[in-house]
């Protein structure tokens, strides 16, 4: 099959469907990206919240990465030089995070590609050898192929229709929720150490102020644990907001003033389990899958599921 008569319509614009999307443009395919976020960033997203001193950002997913492999590792280093990643050593030795916030590696990735923001994919249709795909309403175009870039049970409703079997490796996997609480203050708080890991309800917990490229303004970010998030994942924000915070206080050594601004946000998809396929293909319906949950919790396990799944399609195309 040419490459550049196959088109390629991947639902899920964070790290594993920008990876893919990076390689498969590479390689000569035509590319479409849809999410329904309304900018970069996925799991890896940061939030910008005004407050009475100003603007302040927090990273409300994933807190910082590290990189193993070489091939990782080398785009990490390029992004070192471009700027946009740093280490943090607060967070142990490798810790890298993005500069000014999370989300900015995958905001450069996305500045390369086709991106239709704030487009959820509900639905996919087969119409002879092409798919359809269609979300509020609207027909948003047909593809040869389709790749799910999303958590494992979103996935699988997508798909259970058209690839029993893709659905049914889908459904095997459990994302586990979190809640997080972002909160800023007009002084620095009364705790020595920039960040908490597992600590009663407490998951993650760090001074967002910490990392290189922030700004001034005390900022933390709080996340419960799995088990805690999943008891309380239908409570009101406010009550999650008084409840980390109240768990944050078991770790001062005075009391934390009132903050400036707050707010909670609820991961329903944040921590994936693991796999060991690394992606899912198949060539007789044209659809894919892949995401850390095919490999393991981790930024870098996204970004090799999104190259993986790249070559599988690539090496398919090449067979024609």
């Amino acid at each position: 099959m040419d490459p550049e008569a196959m088109r390629i319509g991947i639902v899920g614009a964070g790290l594993a469907g920008l990876a893919c999307a990076a390689r498969l443009s590479s390689g000569g395919f035509p590319v479409q990206l849809f999410d329904k976020a309304r900018g970069a960033g996925g799991r890896m997203s940061a939030r910008r919240v005004d407050t009475p001193l100003g603007e302040v950002g927090f990273d409300h997913g994933a807190q910082y990465f590290t990189a193993h492999g070489a091939a990782f590792r080398s785009r990490v280093e390029q992004w070192a030089m471009d700027g946009i990643v740093a280490p943090w050593s607060a967070a142990g030795p490798g810790a890298w995070v993005g500069v000014p916030g999370m989300n900015a590696p995958v905001r450069a990735l996305a500045a390369e590609q086709k991106v239709r923001w704030g487009c959820q994919v509900e639905a996919l249709s087969r119409e002879g050898p092409v798919w359809r795909l269609t979300g509020g309403g609207e027909d948003l175009g047909q593809f040869d192929a389709v790749i799910l870039a999303l958590p494992a049970e979103q996935a699988t409703v997508l798909i259970g229709e058209h690839d029993p079997a893709l659905a049914a490796r889908a459904a095997t996997s459990r994302t586990q929720p979190c809640w997080t609480v972002m909160a800023a203050f007009d002084q620095p708080l009364p705790i020595v150490a920039h960040v908490l890991r597992d600590e009663g309800q407490i998951g993650w917990a760090a001074r967002n102020t910490s990392k290189p490229g922030r700004g001034p303004i005390e900022a933390w970010v709080v996340q419960g644990n799995p088990l805690w998030s999943q008891a309380h994942l239908e409570e009101s924000a406010e009550t999650i907001c008084q409840a980390l915070l109240a768990a944050l206080q078991q770790h001062a050594d005075g009391p934390i003033p009132r903050p400036i601004a707050i707010q909670a946000h609820r991961w329903r998809f944040a921590r994936s389990a693991a796999g060991s396929e690394g992606a899912l293909w198949s060539a007789l319906t044209g659809l894919g899958c892949c995401g850390d949950w095919l490999i393991s919790p981790r930024v870098e396990s996204a970004w090799d599921s999104g190259q993986a799944l790249a070559d599988r399609v690539l090496a398919h195309a090449r067979r024609g």
